[in-house]
């Protein structure tokens, strides 16, 4: 029998994406044996695709203020914010509304 796949979408809008080597939109297939939530997939993306100054992403254990998180169009703050768990097929969106000048 094979290993279990979650397969989720990744998106990064409005500058998020510079912070991923400028990659809109990621595929992933996460090991299916655990539970994934949002917590545990802000430490696998600093670890494994995150390239670019860490500390416009994230802060402490959560994403910095000034970074909008919807999973499958809703608000993540509306479902539990890090501790929602991820199902296959979800969309989890990053836009920055952080702006330089």
């Amino acid at each position: 029998m094979g290993t279990a796949e979650l397969k989720i979408i990744l998106e990064f809008s409005a500058g998020a994406e510079l912070l991923f080597g400028n990659i809109k939109r990621r595929q992933l297939a996460l090991d299916g044996t655990k539970k994934w939530n949002i917590a545990n997939l802000l430490k696998w993306m600093h670890a494994n695709i995150l390239t670019e100054r860490p500390e416009l992403f994230l802060q402490g254990d959560t994403v910095r203020p000034g970074i909008l998180v919807l999973i499958n169009d809703t608000d993540w703050e509306l479902l539990g914010e890090l501790d929602y768990e991820l199902q296959p097929n979800d969309n989890v969106l990053f836009i920055s509304t952080l702006h330089g000048g």
